[in-house]
């Protein structure tokens, strides 16, 4: 019993340092410091030897070892070599490439923007070009609807660093640049769609550098079913041309709405006052046209298109 009184304190005292030690290192302890630039941290990992390789090629060590501060979106190795196949380059095609300090500094923007900061959304990078931000059903971060960010907040002395599981470009050209080199192509497509809109005069609406759209494009195959529901239109020039003019409206949308950016049940307004696109992302339509999930996403210098695969009439 007297053995109990005298080891009970001394158990006591013990806890209560263990306890003091713990909200030490919980409250007290200090935030581990960065220790290496972007640029080491690049070096460093087996993940990024393609951006290291571009980075020198570009002549752009000194720059991303400055004081900055910069935050980086990153592409592993994996991203260049999805998107070199799907471009049919090398990545020595890539390391030629004329342009590709721009295209690097797509990826950097100036200032430190946590994960916790980065909303949807337009964002200017160092290249002076914009690329924008989406938010998808799952809380995933994806950039113009191609790259997703896939690990976040890697901290640098000079910055931060986001890793993206592909490479984004700026866009060149508009959506009727697009749309018109479609019709030219080995396999043509578009080519109803850029008719129609040529008659209806609205060519001018879908063109230029500026303006945030969103266009349902159908293909050829979905005027052609058009066509066949109605036996007096052999083509969009059988169709009025108020009638034509309704339709083309309502498969444009005056924002800039990526797949990740659409959520089902939402109704979307279009240029077409009376309108409005339903999107079921369930049944994959928007406006009760299936949307094709092999092209969608398509960036322009003033939207975006996702292409689908019946004509929607409003």
């Amino acid at each position: 019993m007297k053995n109990s009184k005298v080891r009970f304190p001394i158990l006591l005292a013990i806890f209560s340092s263990w306890m003091f030690l713990v909200a030490c290192n919980d409250d007290d302890e200090p935030t581990p410091v960065a220790q290496e630039d972007i640029v080491d941290i690049v070096v460093g990992s087996d993940n990024f030897t393609t951006l290291e390789a571009a980075v020198i090629q570009a002549d752009l060590v000194s720059t991303l070892q400055g004081d900055g501060p910069f935050t980086v979106f990153a592409p592993t190795d994996d991203a260049f070599t999805a998107f070199l196949e799907d471009n049919d380059m090398s990545a020595s095609d890539l390391l030629a490439n004329d342009d590709l300090a721009g295209i690097l500094t797509y990826h950097v923007l100036s200032g430190e923007v946590v994960a916790s900061a980065v909303m949807p959304g337009e964002v200017t990078t160092v290249n002076g070009a914009s690329f924008y931000v989406s938010e998808d059903a799952n809380g995933a971060i994806w950039i113009n609807g191609a790259a997703k960010v896939t690990t976040t907040d890697i901290m640098a002395t000079n910055g931060l660093i986001h890793v993206l599981d592909y490479v984004i470009m700026p866009p060149s050209s508009s959506i009727a640049e697009i749309a018109v080199a479609k019709t030219m192509e080995e396999m043509p497509e578009f080519t109803q769609l850029v008719g129609a809109l040529s008659r209806a005069n609205l060519v001018e609406a879908v063109s230029g550098d500026e303006g945030d759209l969103t266009v349902f494009a159908p293909t050829d195959a979905a005027f052609q079913a058009l066509y066949d529901s109605n036996p007096s239109w052999n083509d969009f020039n059988d169709i009025p041309l108020e009638t034509l003019t309704a339709v083309l409206t309502a498969h444009v949308v005056p924002a800039r709405a990526f797949a990740q950016d659409l959520r089902t049940g939402t109704s979307l307004a279009t240029l077409n006052a009376d309108a409005v696109l339903q999107v079921d992302l369930d049944a994959m339509t928007v406006g009760g046209a299936s949307l094709n999930a092999d092209m969608l996403n398509i960036h322009a210098t003033n939207g975006v298109i996702h292409v689908i695969n019946e004509v929607i009439l409003p």
